[in-house]
C-alpha cells in the first residue's frame, strides 16, 4: 500500500517513530527481521484535503497492525500514543465483535488522516471471550436498523464462482446457462 501525505517530513517522522516502537526495521518494507511480510510506502501528495476517518469517505478505512500481546497494545497506548498527543479514537479494550478475545487500540495518524488499529488475537481464547464473541454480532445488528442482512450472514456470503461471466467483476449468469 502506498499512502499519499501532504506533510511528508512530519508524516515520515510519525511513521518512523511508531513503527520503530512496534519493532519494525523499515517503514517502507515493514520487515520484521528477517522476514518481509507487508509494505507501506509513504509518498508526497500533490494536493487534496487530509482525510478524516470520522467522515467515512470513499477510500481507505483503516490500517490494522498486529500486536504480540494485550500488554503490547497497552504499552503502545501508554508509552507512544499518549506522550505524542496522538488522537486515540477507541481506548485499549476487548472488541468481541471482531473475533474471540480480540483486544485493540484505535488511533488517528495526526498528519495523513490514516486510522490505525493495533490489535492482538489470542491463540486460544477463554470460554468467557468465546461467549462475548457469540453475543456481539446480534447487539451490533440490533443497533443498526439500516442493515437488512445479519452481519454474520453478510460476512460469510458465498463468492461468485470462477465460471461466471458477463457483468462487471464476474457477477452475472453462469457460462453453462
Amino acid at each position: 500500500m502506498e499512502v499519499p501525505v501532504l506533510e511528508y517530513e512530519r508524516s515520515i517522522a510519525f511513521f518512523d517513530g511508531m513503527f520503530a516502537w512496534l519493532g519494525y526495521r523499515s517503514t517502507y518494507s515493514m520487515a520484521r527481521f528477517p522476514f518481509f511480510h507487508s509494505y507501506i510506502g509513504v509518498q508526497p501528495a500533490q494536493s487534496g484535503p487530509v482525510p478524516r476517518h470520522a467522515d467515512h469517505a470513499t477510500g481507505r478505512h483503516r490500517i490494522a497492525l498486529r500486536a504480540r500481546s494485550r500488554r503490547k497494545v497497552d504499552d503502545f497506548h501508554r508509552e507512544f500514543l499518549l506522550p505524542n498527543g496522538v488522537v486515540v479514537t477507541d481506548e485499549p479494550a476487548e472488541y468481541p465483535v471482531y473475533t474471540p478475545g480480540y483486544y485493540a487500540v484505535f488511533f488517528d495518524d495526526p498528519f495523513a488522516g490514516i486510522h490505525f488499529e493495533l490489535g492482538h488475537t489470542p491463540m486460544v481464547p477463554s470460554p468467557a471471550a468465546l461467549l462475548r464473541w457469540r453475543k456481539a454480532p446480534t447487539s451490533v445488528w440490533r443497533s443498526r436498523p439500516q442493515w437488512r442482512v445479519a452481519p454474520w450472514k453478510q460476512a460469510m456470503r458465498d463468492l461468485p464462482s470462477r465460471n461466471r461471466r458477463s457483468g462487471r467483476f464476474g457477477r452475472g449468469r453462469d457460462e453453462s446457462g
